[in-house]
Formats: structure tokens, sequence, C-alpha cells
């Protein structure tokens, strides 16, 4: 996939995301933003390889949220 693509796709995809986790804990959106930026999850998103990027943005905040409770996450088997 090209670079441009990825970017593209992590445009639409990271809001949507950053809006589920505001909803659940209740923090402002610079605070999910730099939440969201700073986890295992979005460095995984960003890598084309890991093809994260097919999942749904509720898939990711799933991840999301496994990662704050535990320190990781779980690939789900659809990727």
């Amino acid at each position: 996939m090209e670079p441009k693509t990825l970017q593209a796709i992590l445009v639409l995809l990271t809001p949507q995301v950053i809006a589920l986790i505001m909803e659940q804990y209740g923090w402002d959106e610079a605070y999910a933003a730099e939440r969201f930026y700073a986890s295992k999850v979005y460095a995984g998103l960003e890598q084309e390889e890991t093809k994260l990027w097919h999942l749904s943005p509720l898939s990711l905040f799933q991840m999301f949220m496994e990662e704050e409770q535990t320190g990781g996450f779980t690939f789900p088997e659809e990727v």
C-alpha cells in the first residue's frame, strides 16, 4: 500500500477511535488523542504490515481499552 493511502485511512479512523475514547473515559479530546497516539495500538496501526487498518474504529477502541487495562492487547483473528 502506498504511504499516502495508509495516511488517508489513518485520517479517517483516528478521529472515530478518539471519539469513542472520549465517550468511554470522559476525557477531553486533547487528552484522549494524546493517550491514543502514545498507545501500542496506534503504533501498530501506523505499520501497514500489521493490517490493523482493516479493523473498524470500534475494534481498535476495544484493543485500546484492553491495552489501558492490561498494558497490552490481543490481535483480533480477523486481521
